[in-house]
């Protein structure tokens, strides 16, 4: 099950690369549980899918793209969740992801449930 996890987690976060490559804050929004936790530091605590989406939509409208994970370990925590953490990088920016905890869904796909990371310049 876990290989299966791990998989579904690779899937699902590639997915939101593409959206935010392609300037799809709604589509990188439909990627977290309804009642998900972002925290972008230093930007602030963002709580449910129509806060996450108001971030990322002013990131994408201020140009930011290109987002790439640098070295990311995918941790199993149990049957229906596993975090992944990483170096990234964007045109813009870069940083640490510290925490995002995809949680499996009923429909057998997975969804952010928190997502912790950290912009650092």
């Amino acid at each position: 099950m876990s290989e299966t996890l791990k998989e579904a987690v690779i899937t699902a976060s590639q997915k939101w690369k593409s959206c935010f490559n392609s300037g799809d804050a709604a589509g990188c929004a439909a990627c977290y549980e309804e009642d998900a936790l972002m925290e972008a530091k230093p930007f602030g605590l963002f709580n449910g899918r129509e806060a996450i989406q108001a971030f990322w939509q002013n990131l994408v409208e201020q140009g930011y793209s290109d987002v790439d994970y640098i070295n990311p370990k995918i941790t199993v925590i149990d049957a229906t969740s596993a975090v992944l953490s990483s170096g990234w990088k964007m045109n813009k920016a870069h940083g640490v992801i510290t925490k995002e905890l995809w949680a499996l869904q009923d429909d057998g796909s997975v969804l952010l449930r928190e997502d912790y990371f950290e912009a650092q310049g």
